[in-house]
């Protein structure tokens, strides 16, 4: 179980109090808003802290609610334009008073794009995750009408849409659990102000201003951003690196997260990732009685952050295979997801 402690302060941003939080030690990795997130919800949530360990081990991680949610200040509107976002953006990097390397999710990739944009100077190097030039390019206007009239309407309803939207893999309780969440985080009204917003966030100048060395990573068959805006992000900043990651979930933390916190750290430290071979299968683990050797064989490559494409290249076999024993083992440890299997494998003694 992680040591790892979080604390939580707060600024002010345009007059308005802001809360952030940091956790780790090393050198400042500043997570960029999410639409919607909660300081002391999402440190709660095991797979979040999973991912954020994978972080802090190298660096101090700086994270912060947005105007309107979570524990900064709700009395008033959310931020609701670009530079509003980025205002609260810089208002935590100059607490935190150096050059920071930048980590922008989903909406947040807009606000990180257009704060190293205008502020060259502050930004060591910039990560990209699951983000987009064009809000109006997520989803056709139809789409977009009707997921925020269901916000509007009914944020019990609407809640549940985007969490079935963003969670598309997620077992049902994974699901009410980021209902909650985003219930708990802002209002409705707020809840429709701030996705109205990230359908309209525009950074394509931003986006080719951009100075910092960057990492553009998205998942292949995300149901939130689709890939294609994805590549179409890294082709719009000038010697961006683009890094493609096998899933449908649109949250780092969820499905291989090893894979993204691999390829983030790989790119934040210039260090190459240690590749690791795998042992020989052991047949008979009294913890995996289930399965059967090549199931222990793929569940060992899991545990050790390879995707599906990497472990067909390992053990020479098609990628359908792969998936088919993936889906097998995690269907025989009834287990939700491959991180919840590789943390089985963890505990088998097979990493």
């Amino acid at each position: 179980m992680s040591t790892t402690q979080q604390v939580i302060r707060f600024t002010d941003a345009g007059g308005r109090r802001l809360a952030w939080g940091s956790a780790g030690t090393g050198p400042p990795l500043v997570l960029g808003g999410w639409w919607c997130g909660h300081l002391e919800m999402d440190w709660r949530n095991p797979l979040f802290r999973q991912f954020l360990d994978l972080l802090t081990e190298r660096f101090t991680v700086i994270r912060y609610d947005r105007p309107g949610s979570g524990l900064s200040d709700r009395a008033g509107p959310p931020a609701t334009s670009l530079a509003e976002e980025v205002a609260a953006l810089a208002a935590v990097i100059d607490e935190v008073g150096d050059r920071v390397c930048l980590f922008g999710g989903s909406s947040g990739s807009c606000v990180a794009a257009a704060y190293a944009a205008t502020h060259p100077r502050r930004v060591d190097r910039l990560v990209l995750y699951g983000g987009y030039a064009n809000g109006t390019d997520i989803a056709g206007a139809e789409a977009r009408e009707s997921i925020l009239a269901a916000v509007a309407r009914h944020w019990g309803v609407g809640s549940r849409l985007l969490a079935d939207v963003f969670l598309p893999e997620a077992t049902a309780a994974e699901r009410d659990e980021l209902v909650r969440l985003q219930q708990a985080c802002m209002t409705k009204e707020n809840a429709a102000a701030s996705l109205a917003a990230v359908y309209t966030m525009d950074v394509r100048e931003h986006l080719a201003a951009i100075t910092a060395p960057t990492l553009v990573v998205h998942r292949r068959e995300d149901r939130a951003i689709p890939f294609g805006l994805g590549q179409d992000v890294a082709a719009r900043v000038r010697g961006a690196t683009f890094v493609a990651v096998d899933g449908m979930d649109h949250f780092p933390w969820r499905g291989d997260m090893v894979a993204v916190a691999r390829a983030i750290l790989s790119f934040l430290t210039g260090e190459q990732p240690t590749e690791r071979r795998a042992a020989p299968a052991s047949p008979a683990l009294p913890a995996l009685p289930a399965l059967s050797t090549r199931e222990i064989e793929v569940l060992r490559l899991v545990a050790q952050g390879m995707s599906d494409q990497e472990i067909a290249r390992q053990l020479v076999l098609s990628v359908h295979t792969v998936h088919r024993h993936v889906a097998n083992v995690r269907q025989k440890l009834d287990v939700p997801s491959r991180t919840a299997a590789a943390a089985r494998a963890a505990r088998a003694g097979l990493i």
